[in-house]
Parts: C-alpha cells; structure tokens; sequence
C-alpha cells in the first residue's frame, strides 16, 4: 500500500478560537461523546478513583445547562457512541477499571428516557470507534487482550451486524469519522500509548476497500474527533511519557487530502469526544493528564466563526 506523505500547513495565525461553558456536575474521563437532538450527551467513564460510570449527562447550549437521564444498564468506561434515528446508541467499552472487554450493545430513548438492550456485539471490545454511515452504523478497531483490525457494521432496523473489510491496520482509541460518504480511521495505537500510530485510512462503501490518508502530522490516540466546517478535526490525544495530554488541534481537509494546524486546546486533554451543535465544537470533560490518574469538569469550546 502506498502510504502519502503527511501534508501539514502552519499559519503563522492559528486559526480559530477556545472558551469555557458550564462546568460538568462530575469529574470524568474515557467518556463518549455524541450529539442528539441538539445536546451534547456525556456517557459513562471514570469518575475519581477510576471508579466506573454509569453516569449519562447531556448540556444544552441554549440554556447553558446539565442534565442528567437515565444511566447506563452498568458502568463503563472506553464506550462507544453515535446517534442515529433519534436515539443514542452505545457500544462495547471496558469494566473492572479497564480490565474487561464488553460486549455490551444498548439504546437510548429520549422520548421515555430509558435504555434497552440490543444484539450485542460479536466479540467483546472496548476502545472501539463509531461513526454514522447512510443507514449504518460502523464499528471499528477496538481492544480486547490486543488492538483488532475489526471492522463491523451494525443495522438499526434490523439489530443485527454483518462484516466489512478490516482495518489495515489493527488499533483502538483511534478517531472516527464519516464525510462525503466516507470513513475516516484517524491514529489511535498498537495495543499501548507507548505505540501510537499516524495512519490514515479511508473507507469506500461503494468498493468495501480502504486506502491510505495524509498521515496525522502528529501521532497521538485517545483524541476527539469530529467533522466541523467541512473539516475533520482530531484535538488532544495522549501517549506515553508525557506529563500533559497533548494540546494539538489538527484539521484534515478531505477534498485536498491536506492536515493544517488549528488553535491549540488551552489544556491538554484526551479520553473525551467532540460534538458539533450549531456554529460550535464542544469537548466535554476527558483527562489533562496521560492514563486515568484524574478527570475534568470542564467544558472547552471551540469555534472558527470571526
């Protein structure tokens, strides 16, 4: 496979801008993060001690409020999530302070603010990524004892989930996401932070084919990403060694298949998610250090608008 050389462009003026909203009720890191109905939902993670969460919170921008609804079936940490048809879906993740693969599957039902069970994953994964494709929800990468090339494809309407082409190559805390009628497979690592990779891997549908991406100018996992502006973002992450989680804010323009450089997060941060509400990028919560050692109440928000 043909790997291109990562393009990155640095403005001398890093574009955009960070600010703080409301602070969250509790402290929590290796949250998901999805957008539903307008509100950015906050599942599950580690509250202090790496004590397991089953804890659901959403923020509404509008009134600049928390609210929390019904938790979890159990407390995880390291789920996946994604929002589809209405509802919040949430897969996998790890229990036992990250020592237990799940393979949990549930659904969100904001119109009587309950959960319910659906078919559960066929192999037992935390760390695994999601992300929205037509009528399709995507899974991939993961960790159970090792990093897995697994690529599955979950259908709502008929709650069952069939195999796609596997990842070139295997890792979990990667980023997600769907543009264009496309899937974009960014970093993550190779079992450890002490292995993070820079791949980036695109998926085709159409071909159930992947090809190779501008590699991540810098490797990293454990980041939040999200589409905004018609730019893939990949902000903060973690690897091993450093004091801080990182604060890089790289976007991929997907069209000239380019990276540039964006303002830096004002705290390092990784272990959270990112979710786009109208002209805004919110990264809730997650960790400012490497590893589970602590978790943050804060809310940074991110816009390009002048």
């Amino acid at each position: 496979m043909i790997r291109l050389a990562a393009v990155l462009i640095a403005a001398d003026l890093l574009s955009g801008s960070w600010s703080t909203g409301p602070s969250l009720p509790v402290a929590r890191s290796e949250v998901a993060v999805a957008t539903l109905a307008g509100d950015v939902y906050v599942i599950g993670g580690y509250a202090d001690g790496n004590v397991d969460q089953a804890l659901v919170e959403f923020y509404e921008p509008p009134t600049r409020t928390w609210r929390a609804v019904a938790s979890l079936p159990r407390g995880l940490n390291h789920v996946a999530a994604v929002a589809y048809g209405g509802k919040l879906y949430v897969f996998g993740g790890f229990s036992e302070q990250n020592d237990a693969a799940v393979a949990d599957a549930n659904v969100y039902d904001p119109a009587n603010d309950s959960w319910t069970p659906i078919a559960p994953l066929p192999r037992a994964l935390g760390a695994i990524s999601a992300a929205v494709l037509g009528n399709e929800i995507h899974l991939a990468g993961g960790r159970d004892a090792h990093s897995v090339r697994t690529h599955l494809v979950y259908d709502p309407a008929a709650n069952r989930y069939s195999q796609r082409a596997p990842l070139p190559v295997g890792r979990d805390h990667m980023g997600l996401a769907a543009f264009d009628g496309k899937l974009y497979a960014i970093g993550g690592r190779i079992d450890t932070p002490a292995h993070n990779v820079a791949e980036v891997d695109v998926y085709d549908p159409r071909t159930n084919a992947w090809s190779a991406g501008a590699p991540l100018p810098t490797a990293r996992s454990g980041m939040a990403v999200a589409v905004y502006h018609d730019t893939i973002f990949a902000i903060g992450g973690e690897a091993r060694g450093m004091a801080a989680a990182f604060t890089t804010n790289e976007g991929y323009d997907p069209a000239a298949n380019r990276w540039t450089n964006y303002a830096a997060l004002p705290e390092g941060r990784h272990g959270t998610g990112a979710s786009v509400v109208g002209d805004k990028l919110y990264v809730p919560a997650g960790a400012p250090v490497p590893g589970g050692s602590q978790q943050s109440r804060t809310l940074l928000i991110f816009s390009l608008a002048p």
